[in-house]
């Protein structure tokens, strides 16, 4: 029987392609109310992050194929 990959999971978070298929995710509290932060924090959260492994290990479930 087929496992079914959770959509709105696979739409936030991409697996590394390094061989150790770790998650990655995009940095929090990035999408607005930006102007509070200095410039140097902005650029600090460009770009993809990766997931802490208690994370990781619950969500690779809801990821079957990935």
């Amino acid at each position: 029987m087929k496992l079914k990959t959770h959509k709105g999971l696979s739409k936030r978070i991409k697996i590394s392609k390094g061989g150790k298929g770790k998650l990655r995710m995009g940095h929090i509290n990035t999408s607005h109310l930006k102007t509070k932060q200095s410039a140097k924090k902005k650029r600090r959260k460009k770009g993809l992050t990766d997931m802490s492994k208690p994370d990781a290990k619950r969500l690779k479930v809801l990821l079957p194929y990935g």
